[in-house]
């Protein structure tokens, strides 16, 4: 078994605030974590600096990036001599014309946050600059990446359907799937399950404090005071709301209606679907 324990999700689904969890999970502090501390603590496969032995990161083809995948997650969980290693993903789980977008050879585990695309495509919209419908389109194409920039190299999604299906579907036994509205709704059950996880959840005190520091609030106040670095330069903040079913003031039933008819299946697994559009005749 390996060590890495991946972090995974769709972006902008809750990976940070999963983050923030986890951090004052395990450091315990007397006070809430500072989300500046969270990118230096964390590892992220697709950070630059590890395919920098490789070639200059820029310069790689996305082809090179994606076959450099399985060797730079050896370089990672060989990169402490002990102990896990948190890793934040953004990919989907799976091959990519038969290079595997995860090395299962050093994965210890995974936590997979799963949101509401309805209101995830808003947040897309944000962070990546386009307009409602470019995200609604972005989210339901097979083939959507992110490209090689100063900040990261070039990642592989898939849709919003295929991304959530390919993490939340496997066999494995240390997957662990939470609910983004759960984790705001019910919180000691959606975080419980990943404190158990990593074998801490026997101090309840501990945890209950681990979600009070890592509160929505809490992250937003601070970057509010302090700026957080993983802000995208399209976006005023990178917590914006934090709420769930934004969609209903801000989508159109035309918009409703694309987004459920392209993410049927997996949003009726997730109980994401709207009353008006359970049947496929108002899709």
């Amino acid at each position: 078994m390996g060590n890495i324990v991946w972090l995974a999700s769709y972006p902008k689904s809750g990976n940070t605030w999963l983050r923030a969890f986890i951090y004052n999970l395990i450091e315990n502090p007397t006070q809430p974590g500072k989300i500046a501390s969270l990118p230096g603590y964390f590892e992220e496969e697709s950070k630059p600096r590890w395919y920098e032995p490789y070639g200059i990161p820029s310069e790689l083809s996305f082809d090179q990036v994606m076959a450099l995948r399985p060797r730079v997650h050896q370089d990672i969980a060989s990169s402490r001599e002990r102990g896990t290693v948190f890793t934040k993903t953004h990919n989907m789980f799976g091959q990519l014309e038969g290079v595997p977008l995860h090395n299962v050879g050093v994965m210890a585990g995974a936590v997979y946050v799963v949101r509401n695309p309805l209101d995830v495509v808003l947040s897309v919209a944000d962070h990546f600059g386009l307009s409602v419908d470019e995200a609604i389109d972005f989210m339901a194409n097979e083939h959507t990446g992110t490209p090689t920039n100063a900040e990261n190299v070039a990642g592989y999604m898939g849709s919003w359907s295929t991304h959530v299906a390919s993490w939340t579907m496997q066999a494995h036994p240390s997957i662990v799937v939470i609910r983004y509205e759960d984790m705001q709704d019910n919180p000691a059950k959606a975080f419980g399950s990943v404190a158990k996880l990593l074998g801490l959840d026997k101090d309840r005190n501990r945890v209950r404090k681990a979600i009070q520091f890592s509160s929505f609030r809490e992250l937003k106040k601070q970057e509010i005071a302090t700026g957080f670095v993983e802000k995208s330069p399209n976006s005023r903040y990178f917590f914006r709301k934090g709420t769930r079913n934004q969609w209903a003031e801000s989508l159109s039933g035309e918009q409703v209606g694309r987004i459920v008819e392209r993410h049927r299946e997996q949003m009726n697994r997730f109980a994401y679907v709207p009353p008006r559009f359970k049947s496929p005749r108002n899709g």
